[in-house]
């Protein structure tokens, strides 16, 4: 796997169809990305949107959330729903995680696949690229986590603190 600085945004203007996201840590880093508090990635979401494009993702997490992710789903989530952005919760509190191996992970037309790389303090450190052969193995991961996953919307409906 080679390893990069690249910062995941980058890739955005350059997928050809759509984008998925597995998150799968149950922390966050000290601080969150400008992208975030300026609301710049809300603007990379309509804009795929506008383009034909689909962005989507799908967050693993369990109850109670840490306070980092809660702020996250708070607004960080809420705020790129609208602009088009399709999120989904694994909930694994009460049932089987599908997919306990896979890292954090960008699927890009499914085919390009990037790993974001954290210290231990969560912070971001860069990014790596498996090699092309297991772009199916990402795929199969993708696909496991989607079909057990639920809207944002409802999930939150229910769960919210």
């Amino acid at each position: 796997m080679s390893t990069s600085p690249f910062v995941p945004g980058d890739r955005f203007s350059g997928f050809g169809r759509e984008a998925f996201r597995l998150e799968v840590l149950g922390e966050c880093g000290s601080t969150w990305p400008e992208e975030y508090r300026t609301g710049a990635w809300s603007r990379v979401v309509m804009a795929a949107r506008r383009a034909g494009k689909r962005m989507y993702r799908v967050h693993v997490l369990t109850r109670p959330l840490s306070a980092c992710v809660e702020e996250d789903l708070t607004w960080g989530r809420v705020r790129h729903v609208p602009a088009g952005e399709e999120y989904y919760v694994l909930d694994v509190t009460e049932q089987e995680n599908p997919v306990p191996q896979a890292p954090d992970f960008w699927l890009f037309d499914d085919e390009t696949v990037a790993v974001p790389r954290y210290g231990d303090d969560g912070e971001y450190l860069g990014v790596g690229f498996p090699d092309a052969g297991e772009a199916a193995r990402f795929r199969a991961y993708r696909d496991a986590a989607t079909a057990r996953a639920v809207p944002f919307e409802e999930w939150w409906a229910t769960y919210r603190t």
